[in-house]
């Protein structure tokens, strides 16, 4: 029993104001969402009961502490239930990161849908609100890629009364409140940050109107016009109510996202009193002793969804917080003085992409790095670099790693490399981890990634600076098979960069199409909804089969695929002996090498991985 639920136990004569069901194992620690507003709630004064993973086969299971005051609060936890259960080629998954020992099938598929319909037929008019990120990403209608079809917003197949999207601090505590002073669930319309149904859009003020359900679900188009206009309103200065209709049933009705938390409420929400206790899973362990110096990403990548759920508004917190925080690690008896990360969405993103965005709002139709950086962005990694010194200068702290990611390319834009020099010399475990994704330009611009020559400028300024120190670091480099955009003949050139670089990724991510994101709109669609132009989509699994194959063409077991990729694209002269071969012919076998349609190749500089 978690220090959570004896403590409701203690009162459990009284009636708890929210009753708080999660699909996750509870563990109450600042990097779990659930953690985060439960303790705000219970900072304005409201008591929260938790009930964690409860058996969906089993009414009684949400009854344990009767009918709340107020209402229920829903999370799939902190993944969509669908991710967290499936493979990109929709097999189930062996373990989950949030269930105590790893074990499986402690939640049920579409979580956020499931607990609110187990709670609507035994409580059939008490206040529900969904929240986190599945509820989040599937607010709107959306494509759904393991049914393959368009699903209407989790609101209307839930029987929920709100969402409460994003990061929820001021939200949440915003439908509390209204709702503590006797305000109907039905006429709580104006909180920025929610999402409602109604029968009229009447309370929405200027609202856009997206094309219908109907219409959406029968038409690509219609739907890559209204997931652009959502991608556009995504922002809590320029965003303006957002409206999608079904039919008979009513209206879907989004407010505008809430306002960013400042660095005061940052620094207020994570020196809440959380007892770091909780469940023992395995999510715990690379956590534990981690830092979330901030939010919101202004990198633009177009396959994630941090732009739908947390926005591109950087948010962080103060060195003065993140220094309480990591002094209360040199006290745990399991600490060994090392910190595992400093970080957040993007680790060295500290400051505001330009100062336009605080008043106006960050641009509707342009991005901040890609394709190139903005004229107006602001470039420092003073902040950030100054945090890593005073945090590695702290008593009991041996080494404070960066583990959550840098964008190699707001590197290159500073002037200033004592920024790289000191990650180089400091903060790096062995092996950077960094996300090209990609050699090939336009699978680059497809995935709202640089061009590939500043990756190679970044890995020749990386080398050199180890080389130059006499460290044996290598850059370990993402990258992402099947992206919209990327044909055979593009993943049979990234197969030679790896080749080139001496080095067999042990681990290769297939595109995965997640609710609400760009990436995922162009996959269902086959066009980019910015353009309405039409975009190659790797749909066939044995073509993705292929494409993933041909990043990891030295395992025997890729063999046949390989091959058959390379003579489907007329590479038979990667089949053969030279050290320019990807593979060998079988035995005995004669293959007649048809000349490649080559283009003038820079030359590749050459990391300096370990050979494996």
């Amino acid at each position: 029993m978690t220090e959570n639920k004896k403590a409701v136990m203690q009162e459990e004569k009284k009636q708890v104001d929210f009753v708080y069901v999660i699909g996750d194992a509870y563990v109450d620690h600042p990097s779990f969402g659930c953690a985060i507003i439960t303790q705000v709630l219970r900072s304005r004064g409201y008591t929260v009961a938790i009930i964690e993973q409860p058996d969906w086969k089993n009414d009684n299971s949400i009854c344990v502490y009767g009918e709340p005051r107020l209402g229920f609060l829903v999370s799939a936890g902190n993944m969509d239930s669908m991710v967290n259960h499936y493979t990109v080629a929709k097999k189930h998954r062996s373990t989950d990161a949030y269930t105590p020992g790893g074990r499986m099938g402690l939640r049920p598929d579409r979580a956020v849908t499931v607990y609110s319909n187990l709670i609507r037929r035994t409580y059939k008019h008490t206040p529900i609100i969904l929240g986190g990120i599945e509820a989040s990403l599937r607010r709107m209608a959306h494509y759904d890629y393991w049914a393959d079809e368009i699903k209407r917003s989790v609101l209307m197949d839930s029987g929920a009364n709100l969402i409460s999207y994003g990061m929820g601090e001021h939200s949440i505590v915003e439908i509390a409140d209204a709702l503590n002073s006797g305000i109907a669930v039905e006429d709580i319309t104006f909180i920025p940050g929610t999402v409602y149904k109604a029968k009229s859009t009447d309370q929405a003020d200027r609202p856009i109107v997206l094309p219908d359900f109907e219409t959406i679900k029968k038409d690509k188009k219609s739907f890559a016009r209204s997931f652009l206009l959502q991608y556009e309103n995504t922002d809590p200065i320029t965003g303006r109510p957002l409206v999608e209709s079904y039919g008979t049933q009513g209206y879907v009705i989004a407010n505008p996202p809430a306002k960013p938390l400042t660095q005061e409420e940052m620094d207020d929400v994570y020196a809440l009193p959380y007892t770091r206790k909780g469940a023992d899973i395995p999510a715990m362990e690379e956590i534990k002793f981690s830092l979330t110096s901030n939010r919101g990403c202004f990198g633009g990548c177009n396959f994630c969804a941090l732009t739908y759920h947390q926005g591109r508004t950087v948010q962080v917190r103060s060195h003065a917080s993140l220094l309480a925080e990591a002094e209360t690690f040199t006290s745990d008896p399991a600490f060994k003085g090392y910190i595992h990360d400093v970080g957040g969405p993007t680790a060295d993103f500290r400051i505001p992409s330009c100062q336009k965005q605080l008043t106006k709002g960050v641009c509707k139709n342009r991005q901040c790095l890609v394709p190139s950086p903005c004229k107006n962005l602001e470039v420092s990694h003073k902040d950030y670099l100054e945090l890593l010194r005073r945090l590695r200068s702290l008593p009991k702290v041996k080494k404070v790693f960066v583990r959550s990611g840098i964008r190699f390319d707001y590197v290159m834009e500073d002037k200033d490399q004592t920024f790289l020099k000191e990650l180089v010399e400091h903060h790096v475990s062995g092996q950077l981890r960094v996300a090209p994704e990609h050699v090939s330009d336009r699978v680059l611009s497809a995935m709202g990634k640089p061009p590939h020559r500043v990756y190679e400028k970044f890995l020749q300024s990386y080398n050199q600076l180890n080389q130059k120190m006499g460290l044996k670091q290598f850059a370990v480099p993402y990258f992402m098979s099947s992206h919209p955009g990327c044909t055979l003949k593009d993943a049979i050139q990234l197969a030679e960069y790896v080749r080139d670089l001496g080095f067999t990724p042990e681990q290769v991510q297939d595109f995965y199409p997640t609710p609400s994101t760009l990436s995922t709109c162009m996959y269902y669609t086959g066009l980019d909804p910015r353009t309405m132009e039409p975009v190659y989509v790797p749909k066939n699994p044995h073509e993705k089969a292929m494409q993933r194959a041909l990043l990891q063409y030295k395992n025997p077991k890729h063999y046949d695929l390989v091959r058959e990729a390379l003579i489907k694209e007329g590479r038979q002269d990667l089949i053969g002996f030279d050290r320019k071969c990807l593979i060998r012919p079988r035995k005995g076998e004669h293959v007649e090498a048809k000349a490649p349609v080559r283009t003038r190749k820079k030359k590749t500089i050459r990391n300096v991985h370990k050979k494996k």
